[in-house]
């Protein structure tokens, strides 16, 4: 948890700095207290004494209880400060850590674990700060004050405070030996509930066209009964811890007058009075050691899972990227102007960090400028894989793959991408409006109506009552599958790269769509270097080239005539697909 320290500023360290201070003041006028109370009591049991003294003691204790409670405010003012901001800070961190992640960092963690450390976790670190921070510099200057105070003013009092506090530590270690493994489950189950929750919300159309809500709900009740059960023996446990800490401390209370009224009444006329005022400081000073730890106690509940919280943030912040910049760079304005859009793989072989074995083996090919190039094969064969190394989301294992003529890794990961328009599997639309889901962050340069037309959203986009500018749903619920491929192939046309990557991006168009579009990109876009992934044929028959894959392979590569002739896995798939008419 330490390792957190390196994000506070130098305003928040002041802030703490200044806290520590106003809790030493407060301390001191705390222990005050029985100092002014100890005399009070001589002066009442004086005979001759003046009123006027005896309300000056008094006037004296107020002060240092009202400079106590300005301490105290102006302690939570600067800490709650400090708590927020160091939050703040953490959460841009972590999401801004989480942007960088490659594909392999985001497969290390999943989606509801990454949510509940930026949030959940975080918001325990935070209220450890805000509460506990008081109690974690408060609590041991208290008890050696106090103890300090009263050590030497009897060795019978001092052997009661030391049992009692002996005890005290002895329970509480006991207790928290018990929740301390109990605490640091409670964040795995809390990620674990998340999980379940957010596939359940996500999938809740095929749960419920499968009837499977008891099934589900059945699921859900294992992970809340998990996490339920967790929390009833931490929260039964540190119950225990309040009503010892009251029983020792009522305990030693009575011992003190014990022992006081035991040393008064074998005193002599002339020390009663002395025994009686120090067994009156005394038995306040020993409250304050035990108070003190009584804001451990509250420490000891925040610690362990804030602990645990730090530990889990500090892991996304100090995960290694395995994806990075080059130190050095080239230039690429200095590039062959004439290569750019050409797309380059040499003997390339790539496995996934957990795989057993090769996904791509041996793959060669190249793209030129402008060029069309569809791949197909069977499901699972490394189709997507492929693609996802032009723009980088993942590193080769050997060979290489070229763009404009220079090898991926030797581009900035920003300077590459913005060469290329991707078109996902999944189509992705946030919420926001048509135009904001296009642009994605980019001014409006120029009109987006390019981009809608060859995508062939401009039929639905421009029937909407408020045109580029309607509402879109997050997820894009309020659109059909068809109509969110469409839109999210308009932004990648709208970024004016000068490669074009389509992965089975027109899967949920009809035919005609798919025909009208695939024409309007060899029309308008015909410098455009344009890589497709498919599984119909009559979406890459046309195609410049069409790459066959087969377990990771390059099985057949070349025209549809030609493939049709030479390539017998194509031929299979061709032969599902089409009549013999067609064929």
């Amino acid at each position: 948890m330490l390792k957190i320290r390196k994000y506070l500023s130098k305003t928040q360290w002041l802030y703490i700095i200044i806290s520590v201070l106003f809790i030493v003041g407060q301390v001191w006028l705390d222990l005050k207290l029985p100092d002014y109370m100890s005399s009070i009591t001589k002066l009442v049991q004086t005979e001759g004494s003046k009123m006027g003294d005896i309300l000056m003691q008094g006037a004296y204790m107020l002060l240092c209880a009202f400079g106590s409670v300005l301490s105290s405010v102006i302690v939570g003012y600067f800490v709650a400060k400090v708590a927020a901001g160091l939050s703040r800070t953490l959460r841009r961190k972590v999401y801004d850590k989480t942007l960088e992640f490659s594909m392999e960092e985001l497969d290390h963690f999943s989606i509801a674990s990454l949510i509940n450390r930026t949030t959940n976790d975080i918001t325990q670190f935070q209220t450890l700060i805000a509460m506990g921070l008081q109690a974690m510099v408060k609590a041991p200057i208290l008890a050696i004050w106090a103890i300090i105070k009263i050590a030497g003013k009897d060795w019978h009092w001092t052997t009661a405070t030391g049992i009692a506090v002996f005890v005290l530590m002895l329970v509480m270690m006991l207790l928290l030996a018990i929740a301390l493994p109990r605490f640091k489950r409670i964040q795995f189950l809390t990620d674990n509930i998340n999980r379940v929750s957010r596939e359940q919300l996500s999938g809740i159309r095929v749960v419920r066209a499968y009837n499977a809500e008891v099934y589900q709900e059945a699921k859900f009740d294992a992970a809340n009964q998990d996490i339920t059960d967790n929390n009833l023996v931490v929260g039964r446990t540190m119950a225990l811890l309040q009503p010892m800490m009251n029983f020792i401390s009522v305990g030693l209370t009575l011992a003190v007058y014990w022992i006081g009224a035991y040393l008064i009444y074998e005193a002599g006329i002339m020390k009663k009075l002395g025994i009686f005022a120090d067994m009156i400081v005394f038995s306040n000073y020993a409250m304050q050691v035990i108070m003190a730890f009584m804001l451990m106690n509250m420490m000891f509940i925040l610690l362990p899972r804030a602990e645990v919280s730090a530990k889990r943030v500090c892991e996304v912040l100090d995960k290694c990227i395995a994806l990075v910049d080059p130190i050095k760079t080239i230039d690429s304005n200095s590039l062959d102007v004439e290569n750019a859009g050409t797309v380059e793989f040499q003997n390339v072989s790539f496995t996934y960090p957990d795989g057993a074995s090769d996904t791509l083996h041996d793959i060669s090919f190249r793209i030129n400028p402008g060029e069309t190039v569809a791949f197909i094969g069977p499901t699972g064969c490394g189709k997507s894989t492929l693609i996802n190394l032009i723009p980088r989301f993942y590193d080769v294992r050997e060979g290489s793959v070229k763009v404009d003529g220079m090898d991926v890794r030797h581009y900035r990961q920003k300077e590459l991408r913005e060469k290329i328009g991707y078109v996902s599997q999944k189509s992705v639309l946030f919420s926001g409006t048509v135009a904001s889901n296009i642009l994605l962050g980019r001014e409006k340069e120029k009109s987006i109506e390019k981009a809608l037309e060859i995508a062939q959203a401009s039929e639905f986009v421009y029937k909407m009552e408020n045109g580029e500018d309607e509402v879109i749903s997050q997820g894009g619920s309020n659109v059909s599958g068809g109509q969110k491929q469409r839109l999210s192939i308009a932004r990648a046309i709208a970024r004016d790269a000068s490669i074009l990557i389509f992965d089975d991006s027109f899967s949920a168009l009809d035919y005609k769509t798919d025909s009208l579009l695939r024409k309007k990109l060899t029309e308008e876009l015909p410098d455009i270097t344009k890589i497709i992934v498919a599984q119909r044929i009559s979406t890459v028959k046309n195609a410049d080239k069409i790459i066959v894959l087969d377990h990771g392979r390059i099985v057949g590569m070349g025209r549809h005539e030609e493939l049709m002739d030479n390539c017998r896995q194509y031929q299979e798939i061709a032969a599902s697909q089409l009549s013999k008419e067609e064929l």
